[in-house]
């Protein structure tokens, strides 16, 4: 979907505290390595992560998600009773129920007209967010839209890592399950407008998403379980997003050399690499989170999207495509004027 009237007014995102390494995650499954005479530093030297974050023990996903929601809202000059709508698009959840959105809206205390809720889309729900609070912006629904994700990667990598570690952990269940060790923390917050309202905000023109639901068992986790074909997932993902490039192309006029920056969920080197290059992307155009956060899911998006903005490799006038492939298959490309 495109839009005419919609603007982004703030972005912030929170780094979780604890930097925890790969060296330090490969130490600790060196027997289970040497068992099954698997490389030492394949998180590293395959993945191209060097390290991931960890929040403190008890921090829940809707406290990563107020806390960036608190530094942006302090950021902006924003009532908070004119926020008509929040959504939370994280994949890590505090309950079953509940939402996270409506504890979120209760430590922001926003107004009791604000609709609250979760999208939950695997790593592609926060730009599905975006498209869907740019809609109700676009039609006057609301003033402004608030968007936030908290991710933590800490227990389901210590469950993971001690299920790793058990002598019935064959090569085949260690390999479906490795991907787990890639994922990473941290929380993130956007505020959608009315480009009236924020004119000095990024334009967000809108744009295509494209579905290939036939692959949708090639990763599934539970909060304690994932596992992932990776060849598979890697090589489906690709194609999906070798079409979906083509119809951005067509809907937003885009040409790889017109693209200033480029803003992409980053799972690992091999994945990105193979992205850019199936595309006709150059990778020098986008900032790589992924080797100090590994794979943030919904968040990565944002929080790599913040952090270019933060670098200043961000400046007016500049196209930004935000690129996203989440498991299902689904794959969204937007486009932001700054």
């Amino acid at each position: 979907m495109l839009f005419q009237n919609v603007a982004v007014a703030g972005l912030a995102h929170v780094d979780a505290p604890h930097r925890v390494t790969s060296a330090e995650l490969e130490d600790r499954l060196a027997p289970t390595f040497e068992r099954l005479g698997i490389r030492l530093d394949v998180l590293r030297n395959l993945a191209g992560i060097e390290a991931r974050r960890w929040w403190d023990e008890g921090v829940q996903p809707s406290d990563a998600a107020t806390m960036a929601a608190e530094k942006l809202l302090g950021e902006v000059d924003v009532p908070r009773d004119r926020i008509g709508v929040l959504v939370n698009t994280s994949v890590c959840r505090d309950f079953v129920e509940p939402s996270t959105a409506c504890l979120v809206h209760g430590n922001l205390g926003l107004a009791p007209t604000c609709l609250n809720f979760d999208i939950g889309n695997a790593c592609l729900a926060f730009l599905n967010a975006m498209e869907l609070v740019g809609s109700l912006i676009e039609r006057g629904a609301v003033d402004y839209g608030l968007i936030v994700d908290g991710e933590g990667s800490r227990f389901i990598q210590q469950v993971t890592i001690e299920r790793m570690l058990q002598p019935e952990m064959d090569e085949r269940s260690f390999r479906k399950q490795f991907a787990t060790l890639t994922l990473g923390s941290g929380g993130v917050a956007m505020l959608l407008t009315r480009r009236d309202l924020a004119p000095d905000g990024a334009v967000f023109r809108g744009g295509v998403m494209r579905a290939a639901t036939q692959h949708s068992r090639l990763c599934w986790g539970q909060n304690h379980h994932m596992e992932t074909d990776t060849k598979k997932l890697l090589f489906a993902g690709v194609e999906l997003a070798l079409e979906t490039w083509k119809t951005a192309q067509e809907a937003l006029g885009w040409k790889a050399s017109e693209l200033d920056e480029l803003v992409m969920h980053q799972v690992s080197a091999v994945h990105t690499s193979t992205l850019c290059q199936t595309l006709g992307l150059d990778m020098n155009k986008a900032l790589l989170t992924f080797p100090e956060l590994g794979n943030v899911g919904p968040a990565s998006v944002p929080i790599t999207l913040s952090k270019a903005v933060e670098a200043g490799r961000v400046t007016k006038g500049d196209r930004v495509a935000l690129m996203g492939i989440g498991s299902g298959l689904n794959c969204a490309m937007f486009e932001l004027v700054w």
